[in-house]
């Protein structure tokens, strides 16, 4: 649906709460809309491993040798061949050799053992490796009393891995597991995409910088800090257009102006329906579309969604609280979508309330909530922080994350399973 045909239908100075008619989006509609405009990033760069850390991969890494390379030991101890114990147990060995890793491997002396350490290339000829505390050693001869199984503490070459399998996929941003997975495969240059240049514009005349004095009327600057911590990863490169007043032929400048430099443009405040709104009719005059505006969640009903040129626009909420639940919950997965990042696993959980609490039916409900622990089932329980409020942003720091009251719900008791997104 473009708001362009459906402003008359959906209007943009009625307010609509909690109406049953329809004319708010659900917050799913609402990250299926944003993301259907996602163009993810095509530019590349090949960046060395070492200064690839959270920047995202664009091609897969494949693995160039087997992992591991080499059959090697899983652990010290002595390396045999089981052709030698021969009879009924016990059976001593002379220790004739010894393989450190790194070492090159040599073939196993005849009727001998190997002393070998974790990590070391098998001796050829070797078939099982028993462990250090399960041998007896005595002037340079070892004695084992239970016969060994082949391949016994071995290492296979490619257990882990045959040559050229995909070892890192492409669109998972570069953390320990996969620098570490990369490097095993022998790769230090990789293929990443270009960052996602993504402006910011707090709107406001209220809107004070923090350390300014105050006017009467004036507060200080929430939002472009919340969002410049926001957006602080190395995948973004962000465009801090700072804050103006409700003007709307700055607006409109602004707008324009951010949305022929950046992918994603994110301004905060001017999206509801008061005299000094003017976020979504400057958009729209400036030739943009919108595709999402009144959702169905508290809070953070304002969000607007629009497109221009090749630029997508977010219109956050003006209220700090909202702003960060519509950033947490569609602006991040909208960005991580345009930056080429695929989605690894839920982000949600299902915890238990550790109180009752009651709700007006009509909007999904996102509360800050912390976590207390675990019930006597073994289930996490979380507490929602005081009565729910959009300008509440001090429970935002004492908060683990968002409890995700349902739309239907009027009350839910002590007890109940709800759903839980964890900062």
């Amino acid at each position: 649906m473009n708001m362009r045909t459906t402003l008359g239908q959906i209007d943009p100075d009625r307010c609509g709460c909690d109406a049953p008619d329809g004319t708010l989006m659900p917050v799913d509609e609402a990250l299926a809309r944003a993301l259907a405009l996602v163009t993810a990033i095509a530019d590349t760069e090949q960046i060395a491993l070492s200064k690839a850390t959270g920047r995202v991969l664009a091609s897969p890494v494949r693995a160039a040798l087997p992992l591991p390379p080499f059959d090697n030991a899983a652990m010290d101890g002595y390396a045999i061949r089981l052709s030698n114990l021969t009879g009924r147990g016990p059976w001593t060995l002379p220790v004739t050799a010894r393989m450190r890793a790194g070492d090159p491997p040599c073939p196993l002396p005849t009727a001998a053992a190997c002393r070998i350490l974790t990590g070391a290339a098998l001796p050829q000829g070797a078939e099982a490796v028993v462990a250090q505390e399960d041998v007896a050693r005595t002037n340079g001869t070892i004695t084992l009393s239970h016969l060994p199984k082949v391949g016994q503490h071995i290492r296979r070459a490619g257990d882990d891995l045959a040559a050229g399998t995909e070892i890192v996929p492409a669109g998972r941003m570069i953390g320990a597991r996969e620098a570490a997975a990369i490097a095993s495969s022998g790769a230090d240059t990789i293929t990443v995409r270009a960052r996602l240049k993504v402006a910011v514009l707090s709107t406001g005349s209220e809107l004070v910088a923090p350390g300014a004095p105050l006017a009467p009327g004036q507060i200080w600057d929430a939002n472009t800090a919340l969002l410049r911590a926001a957006l602080a990863q190395p995948w973004i490169e962000r465009l801090d257009l700072g804050a103006l007043p409700d003007d709307p032929g700055r607006l409109a400048a602004a707008l324009v102006d951010a949305c022929a430099r950046a992918d994603l443009v994110i301004t905060t405040g001017g999206v509801s329906v008061g005299d000094e709104d003017h976020m979504a009719r400057v958009f729209l005059q400036a030739g943009g579309a919108i595709h999402a505006m009144k959702i169905a969640m508290k809070p953070g009903k304002p969000l607007t969604i629009g497109q221009l040129g090749g630029s997508v626009w977010l219109g956050l909420p003006g209220n700090p609280v909202a702003a960060y639940v519509t950033w947490t919950v569609i602006g991040a997965r909208l960005a991580e979508a345009m930056a080429g990042i695929r989605p690894v696993g839920p982000r949600k959980i299902l915890v238990r309330l550790a109180a009752a609490l009651r709700h007006k039916p009509g909007r999904c409900e996102f509360r800050p909530a912390r976590i207390l622990g675990y019930s006597a089932q073994g289930a996490q329980l979380v507490e929602c922080l005081g009565a729910p409020g959009s300008h509440r942003v001090a429970q935002l720091a004492r908060a683990d994350g968002l409890a995700l009251v349902p739309a239907e719900a009027e009350a839910m008791a002590a007890g109940d399973l709800i759903e839980f997104l964890p900062f």
